[in-house]
């Protein structure tokens, strides 16, 4: 039996309705440039809603003081020109994911489960345009793995087989 037109005209509504919505949510930190993310894994497309980290004082701040963080949030840490990062956990409440990505999208290391209000140094040893900060946990609940990639307007778009 063929659907009604008006129902497949409010289905579309309704769609694109909770489309504009989500986009619209604010991120966990009020204050810092919003945007999307995905990152493309072998087991399919992830969608995360982000604060952009972009100047000197919000790096520096970060995601410090925060006590939670939705599971499709994070943070963005971009780096021009790339270079090595560290990073550390002072003030910071909550274990993080931590993603180094590098010039093209493709994340290079991974930290996982990042101890809250640690001060020891985690890094990676490659040069990185951006970290990424996710809740801790996610990577592996997702897959994400070393390799997959990161789309994104900081990085060079990915070639299209």
């Amino acid at each position: 039996m063929k659907r009604p037109r008006h129902d497949r005209f409010w289905t579309l509504c309704c769609l694109l309705l909770l489309n504009a919505c989500a986009q619209a949510a604010p991120t966990v930190v009020e204050g810092f440039p919003a945007s999307t993310l995905e990152i493309r894994t072998g087991g399919g497309r992830h969608w995360f809603s982000i604060a952009i980290a972009d100047t000197p004082q919000r790096q520096q701040r970060g995601l410090m003081f925060v006590p939670e963080l939705p599971a499709d949030q994070g943070m963005l840490f971009p780096q021009s020109p790339p270079r090595v990062m560290t990073m550390w956990m002072k003030n910071t409440l909550i274990p993080l994911d931590m993603l180094f990505i590098d010039a093209r999208g493709r994340i290079v290391c991974l930290r996982e489960r990042t101890t809250p209000h640690s001060e020891d140094i985690i890094t990676c040893e490659q040069p990185v345009a951006a970290v990424l900060e996710l809740r801790g946990g996610e990577a592996a609940r997702r897959g994400i793995k070393v390799g997959d990639s990161v789309v994104h307007g900081t990085f060079a778009a990915p070639k299209i087989p």
